[in-house]
């Protein structure tokens, strides 16, 4: 078992992750490669998604102008957030694979921000909804019962 997370100023002893929470490491990074794949191509195919918007737009209150305006911005804004999730994703895969169990809580809250994002957004790709099954797997590797220790319950010290 390993020893109680490291108060600041305490040393801290190296201890190597076990096979899973390495292996979910490189998940989380490979989904958030795959998702910033995935958003690049949406906004390079960005055109040809909103002539099809466009085609199908039954609203006569909105004109094409503004929902080209608006959908390039919104792929604009879609892509800066898949970026950012990547980097989130890398960063706290990274204190995980350290035994921060805190890191693990907020991989878990960040992947059901990308699942509600996933089900709720109509044009999501093949790619994106790729890196979210890459991500699930490597979210569910830090959670086997084997892997627990690894993740100690933080309690206070006696003063």
């Amino acid at each position: 078992m390993p020893p109680a997370p490291a108060l600041p100023g305490d040393e801290v002893p190296v201890i190597d992750p076990p096979k899973p929470v390495q292996v979910s490491f490189w998940l989380w990074v490979a989904s958030g490669v795959v998702f910033i794949i995935g958003y690049v191509l949406m906004f390079v195919a960005r055109n040809q998604l909103i002539d099809q918007l466009i085609k199908n737009n039954t609203d006569t209150s909105v004109s094409a102008d503004q929902i080209r305006s608006g959908m390039t911005v919104m792929f604009a804004v879609v892509l800066v957030g898949a970026v950012s999730f990547a980097a989130l994703y890398v960063l706290f895969a990274w204190k995980a694979r350290q035994g921060t169990r805190s890191a693990r809580t907020v991989l878990t809250v960040l992947m059901a921000i990308t699942l509600v994002f996933q089900l709720a957004v109509q044009f999501a790709s093949i790619v994106t909804l790729l890196a979210t099954v890459i991500g699930l797997v490597g979210l569910l590797l830090m959670y086997l019962p084997n892997v627990n220790p690894y993740f100690p319950k933080v309690t206070r010290r006696p003063r």
